[in-house]
């Protein structure tokens, strides 16, 4: 039992996973109650399937892939404020106009110009891949978002249930729209060489819809995501080494899973009610 319980941690490569696991769970299950909290959840997809122009034009002028990455997510976020807030569309569909269009011309650009980089793994990422670099390249992104998140909180809370509130508190909201944004693309940038982009949606969105389902106060919801993340993370890594399986889409069916087992909670709690 323990031989089995210990096995994946005697790997170098499974090591670096569980590594990976750890560096990018809080970012994204903190971020997750913003999105949640401000409905955002499809702009957390629709951020994680633009990047993917930015990094092929990096890779084709030589630059770093998560530079490109990071500028064509917050690019894409910025032209869909700006059609949403100069036209009669509503935001959802302007993003699904624009954020489709990104990722089309990243699946063109790709064929059209080959690299070396796999596009499988700029969607569905490589856990099991990961070396030192893509570590330390994670925590440089990671740990920032992580602290920002952590200490401004409150702002973003506020910011979130009533941004007319916010600004008549005094808070700058344009900063925090447009900072909300940086650190959505710049998380979906720390994930990338993990869950990747299809699936880094699920770190975004999962974590904070299960906190929301078992928490009442803001504060609590925040520490429930990250626990909960940090969980099915880990937990994926692990099984997926004993069920030959990707980790991850193992950690999403894990997130799917706690999802479930939280929605069902809530019922039986209001049922008895």
């Amino acid at each position: 039992m323990i031989e089995t319980l210990i096995q994946p941690f005697q790997y170098p490569f499974m090591q670096n996973a569980f590594l990976i696991a750890l560096i990018v769970a809080p970012p994204c299950a903190l971020l997750s109650c913003f999105l949640v909290l401000k409905g955002w959840a499809l702009m957390g997809d629709a951020v994680s399937h633009a990047v993917l122009p930015g990094i092929v034009l990096a890779y084709m002028t030589g630059l770093p892939l998560l530079l490109g990455a990071f500028v064509a997510g917050l690019g894409s976020s910025l032209l869909t404020g700006f059609l949403a807030d100069n036209s009669r569309l509503k935001r959802d569909t302007v993003m699904g106009v624009v954020f489709s269009a990104m990722f089309a011309l990243g699946i063109v650009l790709n064929t059209a110009f080959p690299s070396s980089v796999h596009l499988d793994h700029i969607l569905f990422g490589n856990m099991l891949g990961v070396g030192q670099w893509d570590l330390i390249t994670a925590a440089t992104v990671a740990i920032p978002v992580t602290l920002i998140l952590a200490l401004k909180w409150r702002d973003l809370m506020l910011h979130a249930f009533d941004a007319a509130q916010a600004q008549v508190s005094g808070l700058p909201t344009k900063l925090l729209h447009y900072g909300l944004l940086a650190i959505l693309a710049l998380t979906i940038v720390a994930t990338l060489s993990s869950v990747g982009l299809v699936l880094a949606v699920g770190l975004l969105i999962a974590p904070g819809a299960i906190a929301f389902l078992l928490t009442r106060s803001f504060g609590a919801m925040l520490i429930t995501a990250t626990l909960a993340c940090l969980f099915a993370m880990l937990a994926g890594v692990w099984a997926s080494f004993h069920l030959n399986s990707a980790p991850a889409p193992t950690i999403i069916l894990i997130l799917t899973g706690l999802f479930l087992l939280a929605f069902l909670r809530r019922s039986l709690i209001q049922r008895a009610a």
